[in-house]
């Protein structure tokens, strides 16, 4: 007697993973602490504490933080570009100017006749005996079309790069040349005159932002917390990305480029989105940069200014995205201090730490505390 088989199978249960939680409980909690310092208690500190006080925070301090706040947002961009995927970028200088120029034309229409020449025209276009505003000047009057070019001019000069970059398939130290010969090449151009950029001196003497006075404490408080809040967000938006299937492919492509492509994947759609998002990111830092700290030239583009970051994110620990932020801290802090105390020594000891860094702490401070902590508790452990 001849058994068939039955014709409907038995379907088979597949268990999948259980989906990671945006952030754990200490997490959370870290995160949530860094909020209420950012947004409650700097803002009462320096507005309400009066001056005397130990516990006052200084004018100074708010823009040296708001300052080093909009510098981690490019160590954590960096930090989704190099840490994640793997491609180690040098380009960043000229996203972050990208954004700051972009912010700082609408700035210098803001300061209307109030100039020295007392026109309508920037005072380095009534010194060069310009008579009117160049095209790429159009918006710049408009707070509204500013946001959205600060989003929009890095994203499409990175799509526009990148998509010719991945499509060719430059990769590894080719890349990191060609990205910085790009941040140089934009720099020379922003230097000319004849740009409409301000030349060598670019913008400055900012006097108001959306017809508010821009030298109050108050106004240097509003964007010390909008640069903090930024950041956080932009935190939460890297660890979501790097959780998802999104992430998890970046990070495939990071550790085995080819084995991704043989098993069915692209990853040139992959490197081009990752590229705009970290370009944004610099972008909208190099914007929240300049009305704080008041100035920017084509000097943001140096070649230095873009090393510095990708040391930023070596030595807090690449592939963490808390690690880039700590690292920002540590080494912006760190210069704060020694280009007062011992200016000649501070280039020495950049590069002292990046070559420490490298060779006795690969996954940066992040990652020494880790390994510390998880000694520690496996002797309480075993104990």
């Amino acid at each position: 007697m001849t058994h068939q088989a039955s014709s409907s199978a038995t379907p088979v249960a597949v268990l999948l993973p259980a989906p990671v939680p945006l952030l754990s409980r200490n997490g959370w909690a870290g995160f949530l602490v860094a909020l209420i310092v950012v947004g409650a208690i700097a803002p009462v500190l320096n507005l309400w504490v009066p001056e005397g006080s130990a516990f006052h925070m200084s004018d100074y301090a708010v823009a040296l933080i708001g300052k080093i706040m909009c510098y981690a947002i490019c160590a954590l961009a960096m930090d989704l570009i190099w840490g994640y995927t793997g491609i180690l970028s040098l380009g960043h200088g000229l996203f972050f100017a990208l954004g700051g120029y972009v912010m700082g034309m609408y700035l210098m229409r803001q300061i209307g006749r109030d100039g020295n020449y007392k026109s309508d025209l920037p005072d380095f276009m009534v010194f060069l005996d310009w008579k009117e505003l160049p095209w790429h000047w159009a918006l710049s009057d408009s707070f509204i079309a500013t946001l959205v070019l600060v989003v929009l001019v890095p994203a499409l000069v990175a799509f526009v790069f990148g998509f010719f970059a991945f499509r060719s398939r430059i990769k590894g130290v080719y890349f990191s040349i060609i990205t910085q010969a790009l941040t140089f090449a934009a720099m020379l151009l922003f230097f000319r005159n004849e740009t409409g950029f301000g030349g060598n001196n670019g913008f400055t003497d900012f006097k108001r932002i959306l017809d508010m006075p821009l030298a109050t404490q108050s106004m240097r408080m509003t964007l010390f917390v909008l640069t903090g809040v930024t950041l956080l967000g932009f935190f939460l938006l890297a660890r979501a990305l790097v959780q998802s299937k999104f992430g998890r492919v970046l990070q495939a492509v990071r550790d085995a480029e080819s084995r991704v492509m043989f098993s069915g994947y692209s990853p040139f759609g992959y490197k081009l989105t990752i590229w705009v998002i970290y370009a944004v990111m610099c972008g909208v830092a190099g914007a929240l940069y300049v009305p704080q700290i008041g100035i920017i030239n084509p000097g943001e583009m140096s070649t230095a200014a873009s090393i510095e970051i990708a040391v930023w994110a070596a030595v807090g620990g690449r592939a963490s995205l808390v690690g880039p932020i700590v690292g920002a801290f540590l080494v912006n802090g760190a210069k704060s201090w020694l280009t007062v105390t011992a200016p000649e020594f501070w280039l020495y000891f950049l590069g002292a730490l990046f070559i420490a860094v490298t060779l006795f702490m690969p996954q940066g401070v992040v990652g020494l505390w880790t390994r510390f902590v998880r000694r520690n508790s496996k002797k309480e452990t075993r104990a």
